[in-house]
């Protein structure tokens, strides 16, 4: 006879999901920054500094939608670079929540061109 004991639940919050997300964009190489998804937005990022601005998230059941806003290092291939974002996030969230994530949206905002100094 085998019994299994509940402990209980386990909840993540939408701030920890985004909070992973964005370190893993902004690790990643040829991204310079995230940027915010919309104009208002970017207008109360000024007044507020979320460090998870970029980052949308949708839950369906318990597969995650990612949504990421990024600026791209200019002189690198953007499609390449999206495709390492995307990749790299995916798997940093779903190794640190156990959720599987159905899809990582990238969004190039811009380009910047770094300091040559």
């Amino acid at each position: 006879m085998t019994s299994t004991k509940v402990f209980g639940k386990i909840y993540i919050s939408y701030q920890a999901i985004a909070s992973i997300a964005s370190e893993a964009a902004l690790t990643s190489y040829g991204v310079v920054g995230l940027s915010a998804r919309n104009f208002a937005e970017s207008i109360s990022q000024v007044l507020t500094k979320d460090p998870n601005r970029g980052v949308v998230i949708n839950m369906i059941e318990n597969q995650v939608n990612l949504d990421v806003f990024i600026v791209v290092e200019y002189g690198t291939r953007i499609k390449s670079v999206a495709q390492s974002v995307a990749e790299n996030i995916r798997y940093k969230v779903e190794k640190a929540t156990g959720l599987l994530v159905n899809a990582v949206n990238i969004h190039v905002r811009g380009l910047r061109i770094s300091n040559t100094d």
